[in-house]
């Protein structure tokens, strides 16, 4: 629905919101300024910083509700109770609900089940709020994170004594250090990733999403976004303690999972790179069942890169200590299905062997009839879905130079040309004319909400967090080398997007906020939630969502809702016992819309904090 208005004309506003939004700037920058461990005495800014203290203080005894409160129920009245939420224990700071290591032990471990997601039933969830360790601070800013992670935002040490020699993460006092290096790659990323750009267009805007299975710290991924590449990373919770948090502390997209016995949460012909770098999965088990999810989810002309153990055991079988006749028969059967799967090998030097996915299944004539086809009709269907020894089929081309399911423009260019799922209507109800009035309609959002929160356009918010994606408007509205969007469109949602927000460039994965996410506590700076709370407001508890969003958020990071006021009154009233500062303004086009913005911010606190949750 096309929204009238001019969000610039004050005049659409009541003097409420005008004052709230002047508040508001004040109220975020000095969030930004006043960091953990980031102003000491004799800091150049503290005159400008107390200043602009002084200038807030003028707003701060206005009252924060738009004109519409009474009517809508927004509360702020003193007489309701509001409930408190206490802190956890200290063993919960790392607590993750579906991927908890006592739990994953009472599952399977044929085909990694007890690595997958297995979510406490209800009564056993917890209805406290995770604390930050002691000593936490905020992250360094990107691309000094990249490298550098305060060591009491993650203290563990296992990995660095593991892996001391291979350079994944040093331990130097109050630091982590990265120096950018791994397993198959020791001399750093950097070499490892030039060695690949060598036979795939790395750097163009060609290749602009890939897939890391078993991503370590994810250095690859860190290292690809200099060639304006997004990694989508992810690996198990294992022995190997805090791989996925340390990636994420970096400022690096990461997920908790596994390839096991289900389907990845990620749609069809997504990524234009898969790979993987001893991550040790057993490719050829199960008839090459984890090799044809990857070709499920790798886009036509799509690359899989796999480096270490089989490639070129001739010369390495002894440095591995395995035996020479597993690791042949290992690559004879890693170049047969990929044969099967028509992916045409493209490079083999070294313990590096790339493949590349064939364009349309022209070029697959005998694979089809010696394969089982998965039903295609059923293949974005993929929420806790039973992986299929199936080949998911190409779409339909008109001859063998056509690339099936549509050619990509090379990104940034691709982010807001027409995704071409949508061009061939293959989307239900999203019209070119439709997808466009979408995109303009976020770019308009996302500049109202930056006259609020002026630190959106700064290097304080890395990780972002988009609860419900649809087209992925917001996050393209966003983009910048500053910060990466996750992009969450809910099981639940009325049409699944999220094929056209990798058709755009962007990363993202299908979820179902009734559960907590597959990642580790304060792992986004920023969290966006459009609609979420009327989307599911038959589904599960409100409650139990806004402690999943508490658990996931960084100290001191940022919320944006929007929602209907009624929705938005109720949300106000839980997170006001949850630390979280929070106010109000109308939509941008002015008090008659129904529709409200909630900004917030959670406080600062660590373990063994005072218990109370009331803001003063």
């Amino acid at each position: 629905m096309a929204i009238k208005g001019n969000p610039g004309d004050n005049r659409s506003r009541g003097p409420a919101s005008i004052f709230i939004v002047a508040g508001l700037c004040c109220f975020f920058y000095l969030i930004g300024v006043w960091q953990r461990g980031g102003f000491v005495k004799g800091d150049s800014k503290a005159l400008q910083i107390t200043k602009r203290a002084e200038d807030c203080s003028i707003l701060s005894n206005l009252e924060y509700e738009t004109h519409h409160g009474d009517q809508h129920g927004l509360v702020d009245d003193p007489k309701l109770k509001i409930k408190q939420f206490e802190p956890c224990g200290e063993q919960y700071v790392d607590y993750t609900p579906c991927h908890d290591q006592m739990r994953a032990m009472t599952f399977p471990r044929e085909n990694m089940n007890y690595r997958e997601r297995h979510c406490p039933p209800e009564e056993e969830k917890l209805h406290c709020l995770i604390p930050a360790p002691k000593g936490y601070i905020t992250p360094f800013p990107w691309p000094k994170s990249r490298d550098y992670v305060p060591y009491a935002n993650a203290p563990h040490k296992s990995l660095t004594v593991e892996k001391a020699v291979q350079n994944w993460v040093q331990h130097e006092g109050d630091i982590l250090r990265f120096p950018g290096g791994g397993t198959q790659f020791p001399h750093g990323a950097d070499v490892y990733i030039d060695q690949l750009a060598s036979v795939i267009p790395i750097g163009n805007g060609t290749v602009r999403t890939a897939l890391d299975t078993g991503c370590g710290v994810a250095s690859w991924g860190a290292y690809l976004f200099k060639k304006n590449v997004i990694a989508m990373s992810f690996a198990p919770r294992d022995s190997h303690e805090a791989q996925v948090q340390f990636a994420l502390e970096r400022g690096v997209p990461a997920v908790i999972g596994v390839l096991g016995t289900i389907k990845l949460p990620f749609p069809s012909r997504a990524f234009d790179m898969a790979h993987c770098s001893r991550c040790l999965i057993p490719w050829t088990a199960n008839r090459g069942l984890y090799m044809m999810e990857v070709d499920r989810v790798l886009r036509p002309g799509g690359y899989w890169i796999l480096s270490g153990p089989p490639i070129s055991w001739q010369t390495n079988y002894k440095a591995w200590q395995l035996p020479k006749e597993e690791l042949e028969e290992e690559q004879r059967m890693i170049e047969e299905i990929a044969k099967l799967l028509c992916w045409e090998k493209k490079y083999e030097k070294g313990e590096i062997a790339i493949w590349r996915k064939r364009v349309n299944s022209e070029y697959c004539s005998e694979r089809d009839s010696r394969v089982t086809l998965c039903d295609l009709s059923n293949s974005e269907n993929v929420w806790y879905k039973k992986m299929e020894a199936c080949v998911t089929p190409y779409p339909e081309t008109i001859n063998s130079e056509q690339v099936s399911g549509g050619e990509l423009k090379p990104f940034p260019e691709r982010l807001n040309a027409i995704p071409p799922r949508i061009a061939s209507g293959s989307l239900t109800g999203v019209s070119v004319e439709s997808f466009q009035e979408d995109n303009k309609s976020w770019k308009k959002h996302v500049k109202a909400y930056k006259r609020v929160n002026k630190l959106l356009d700064t290097r304080r918010y890395r990780s972002v967090l988009d609860m419900n994606a649809g087209l992925g408007s917001f996050a393209a509205a966003l983009e910048s080398s500053k910060l990466w969007v996750m992009n969450v469109v809910p099981t639940i949602a009325e049409r699944d997007t999220l094929a056209v927000i990798y058709d755009r460039g962007l990363i993202g994965i299908y979820h179902d906020w009734c559960e907590a996410f597959s990642t580790y506590p304060r792992t986004y700076d920023f969290i966006h939630a459009n609609g979420i709370f009327s989307l599911y407001k038959d589904k599960c508890n409100t409650e139990d969502i806004l402690l999943e969003m508490d658990r996931i958020l960084r100290p001191e990071g940022a919320v944006i809702f929007r929602d209907d006021a009624d929705i938005l009154g109720r949300v106000k009233r839980i997170v006001s016992g949850m630390r979280w500062k929070t106010k109000m303004v109308d939509h941008e086009d002015g008090p008659l819309i129904s529709k409200k913005v909630l900004f917030a911010v959670k406080r600062y606190w660590v373990v063994g904090d005072n218990n109370s949750t009331i803001l003063r």
